[in-house]
């Protein structure tokens, strides 16, 4: 059977509860279960998920933990080689618009490393990202701001990260509760994994193809 012309996730505008919680973060990560897991759309598509990703906010900000299975390599990463490496990447619109195709202030794009950081390699990295083609860019993100805690497993790693609401220019739960939300795991090994349409549509910079994240209150 040949393959169709567009991704099945193209098709459909999804929206996926994100959960409410007391605490983002603590000395071992975000520390959440699987009560916090999104749902996986890769299925729609027919590919298992080898990522288990998980999120969950409060008025402090937004957390992520990321759990990569099914590995039979080490992870890759390289800070000077982002493009190459084993990595997450978030894309989160605090205003929730679809139907622009250019990136506008409230749109946001943090890259994430497993490793590859610290004078031995084996730290996590998390930075903020331009959007290619964006109009116009979120505030400026104090240094420090951004958390990430990882740990590798015999078929792969997790990985956490935190983002504060100060990193994240127009967060404001009660009055925009609904964000413009887009992951990709990407991995040498294991190839794309992503949250509603992946390769070859042009989701790393337009936000129509993003889906949506409710913070719900439970």
């Amino acid at each position: 059977m040949s393959s169709p012309l567009l991704p099945a996730r193209f098709l459909f505008r999804f929206s996926v509860p994100c959960l409410h919680t007391d605490a983002l973060w603590s000395d071992n990560g975000a520390e959440l279960d699987a009560h916090y897991r999104l749902v996986g759309l890769s299925e729609l598509e027919g590919g298992p998920p080898w990522a288990d990703v998980r999120a969950a906010w409060n008025n402090q900000g937004l957390a992520f933990s990321i759990r990569v299975q099914n590995k039979k390599t080490a992870p890759w990463c390289r800070v000077n080689r982002i493009d190459d490496s084993d990595s997450v990447h978030l894309w989160i619109d605090t205003r929730d618009v679809h139907n622009v195709h250019r990136a506008s202030r409230f749109c946001h794009r943090f890259v994430a490393l497993p490793f590859g950081n610290g004078a031995r390699a084996d730290k996590p990295f998390l930075q903020w990202m331009p959007i290619h083609r964006a109009r116009d860019n979120p505030n400026t993100i104090d240094d420090g701001l951004l958390q990430a805690h990882s740990q590798k497993h015999v078929d792969g790693y997790s990985l956490d990260l935190l983002i504060p609401a100060a990193a994240l220019t127009g967060f404001d739960p009660d009055e925009h509760p609904r964000l413009g939300f887009h992951y990709a795991v990407l991995d040498r090994e294991l190839g794309e994994q992503t949250l509603a349409a992946g390769s070859p549509m042009p989701y790393r910079e337009d936000p129509s193809l993003w889906a949506t994240l409710e913070l719900a209150s439970e």
